[in-house]
């Protein structure tokens, strides 16, 4: 499908955000090694986290959906899974794939993980090879360890790891495994990246300590506690009618029950540093996850520069950043962002020629990539090359361009965000998927 996108004049409203993709992928698998019911709300029903739910199915745990944002996960503990009967299809999902390879390397069965064209692209070598190191038998397509995964795990060893690259990925399907592991686990960060697969195993009872960028699990002597949560709303999916927002004059914007964890608040810290006007009402406690209203309005910006530890902190929403920095004073840098080289597209050219067509000046680098801005948007035919991220990142231009903006294949942004099109028209944009 397509979206058609026209200028808006003001955005205004209360609006709330899908719930957070990381933590709902992380409630499921999690869920599934708990003894007893995991109970969860605020789950977001989009294409990725419900790829993790039919995997987990795949390998023996029924999964009950009272609704599509609520479920109960029947968990049978750390040594109830059940070989899967058929190979598991992660479809779209990088996380599902990093993650439950994890789960599955401590596992004493065979499994084969796959998916979509797109996610075969992906590299899985960063965690096939330290999960190797701790005695499973991994094999995959090529070199860098591409999907299909074959796994056979069981009686693994602890290791301590040094990553190269921050990835919370990598980091949580390494502590994943050391949960099967014969000792402590010990996962050495270069930079903070997303912790919420600590914060939840602590919640579980396991002993997790991080010391600075170090992290330690000891594996569990007992059985692992189920868990009663609510996923506050995902920050990455924020990013979009909070620039929007920011970017449309005379908008109004607040976004409810916002996940404000340090490791996912990046884009906030650069955008505030670029003159943003927003604040944060509320802050409070969910789950364990800090959690805010988020109020933001109209603002006029300056160029800003990202680099080292920011990076890992807003990984997600290097798209929308630069949709923020056509319209701010200067140049806007990004370095140290390689990693979107090898997300659902290459992010870095896919940003820069897709927005080059509606007139942005954008221009790559290696790691990153430099906007020279203010640019007077106009209307285009995009493309979002399925890339969830990229097709709403597109949205948000075309409600600044002069004329129509379409935006190809603009459905793929139910991956993370469902109702993202009723949500910016519940403000008063013109957009509509035809």
């Amino acid at each position: 499908m397509k979206a058609l996108v026209r200028p808006a004049r003001g955005l205004k409203g209360r609006i709330s955000v899908p719930g957070d993709k990381s933590i709902s992928h992380r409630s499921v698998m999690l869920g599934a090694l708990g003894d007893g019911d995991t109970k969860v709300r605020g789950f977001l029903p989009g294409g990725d986290p419900l790829a993790t739910v039919s995997a987990v199915r795949g390998i023996g745990i029924e999964v009950e959906q009272a609704s599509q944002t609520e479920l109960v996960v029947h968990g049978k503990g750390l040594h109830g899974l059940s070989e899967p009967e058929d190979v598991l299809n992660c479809v779209n999902s990088g996380t599902t794939a990093r993650l439950m390879a994890g789960i599955l390397a401590g596992q004493d069965f065979f499994s084969v993980l796959t998916g979509s064209p797109q996610l075969r692209r992906r590299p899985m070598g960063r965690i096939a090879d330290p999960l190797r190191r701790m005695g499973a038998d991994i094999d995959g397509r090529g070199r860098s360890g591409y999907l299909p995964l074959s796994i056979r795990g069981g009686h693994l060893r602890a290791i301590e790891y040094d990553q190269p690259v921050a990835s919370a990925q990598v980091k949580s399907a390494i502590l994943l495994a050391g949960l099967f592991a014969d000792g402590e686990t010990i996962v050495r960060q270069p930079g903070p990246s997303r912790d919420h697969t600590e914060r939840m195993l602590k919640a579980m009872g396991v002993d997790v300590r991080t010391e600075g960028l170090v992290v330690r699990l000891s594996p569990p002597q007992g059985k692992l506690a189920p868990l009663e949560m609510t996923i506050p709303g995902d920050a990455s999916s924020a990013a979009f009618p909070l620039v929007a927002a920011i970017l449309v004059p005379g908008s109004e914007v607040v976004i409810e029950n916002v996940g404000v964890n340090p490791t996912r608040t990046g884009l906030l810290d650069v955008l505030k540093a670029m003159g943003a006007s927003f604040r944060l009402d509320g802050e409070r406690e969910s789950g364990g996850e800090p959690v805010a209203d988020l109020a933001v309005e109209h603002s006029e910006m300056c160029a800003g520069f990202v680099s080292g530890d920011t990076v890992v902190r807003m990984i997600d929403e290097f798209p929308i950043l630069a949709v923020a920095a056509t319209q701010a004073i200067g140049t806007t840098e990004v370095r140290d962002a390689q990693e979107l080289r090898v997300k659902e597209t290459d992010r870095i050219a896919a940003v820069a020629e897709e927005l080059g067509k509606m007139g942005a000046e954008i221009e790559e680098l290696p790691d990153g990539f430099k906007v020279h801005g203010p640019s007077e948007l106009h209307g285009a035919v995009v493309d979002s090359r399925g890339d969830h991220r990229l097709a709403m990142a597109l949205t948000v231009a075309g409600l600044i361009a002069s004329g129509e903006t379409t935006v190809l294949g603009a459905d793929c942004a139910s991956d993370s965000f469902p109702g993202f099109f009723e949500t910016l028209r519940a403000l008063g944009a013109d957009v509509e998927l035809v």
